[in-house]
């Protein structure tokens, strides 16, 4: 990538990295209101900082004999991404988002006892009216999400990987 790419593209990822996920929620609650809206965009800002450094990580542990070969063929940068980097970050890339999606299922909880909505507002309304049953719900829900999320990466890999 040139220069002026990176750099930018780790300017933004170390500026999403920067706050906690509950401090970027206070400051869109403020920003947009009450609700899943301030949520949805605090757990983005998270999301982006934290997945992009470890994709960038990931890639650049990469083996450059790939990416030579396919640039001795005359390939173009995109079949160079395609056929040279995808294949040997893909299996990190799906371990990553889906870590990801478990990071942002439990965030989101916390994301919403701050205000932001969602599940952690529906968590907080029922301890409020002290609905431990309901809470009890919604907790095994979250664990059954994650166990259901982390079959459902455990079936990609297992197709990438052939």
């Amino acid at each position: 990538m040139p220069g002026w790419v990176s750099w930018s593209a780790r300017f933004v990822i170390t500026v999403c990295r920067t706050f906690h996920p509950v401090i970027v929620a206070i400051v869109f609650v403020k920003a947009v209101g009450f609700g899943a809206l301030a949520g949805i965009f605090a757990l983005t800002v998270a999301s982006i900082g934290f997945v992009g450094k470890l994709f960038a990580e990931a890639i650049e542990e990469i083996s450059m004999k790939p990416i030579e070969a396919v640039r001795a063929t005359g390939a173009s940068f995109a079949n160079v991404l395609v056929f040279a980097v995808v294949p040997q970050v893909m299996y990190r890339f799906i371990g990553f988002m889906a870590y990801l999606a478990d990071s942002n299922l439990r965030n989101s909880a916390i994301v919403g006892l701050v205000g932001a909505g969602g599940i952690g507002g529906t968590l907080f309304a029922a301890f409020q009216r002290f609905d431990y049953d309901f809470v009890l719900g919604i907790v095994l829900c979250i664990i059954a999400l994650i166990l259901v999320g982390e079959g459902l990466q455990l079936a990609v890999k297992r197709v990438f990987r052939q």
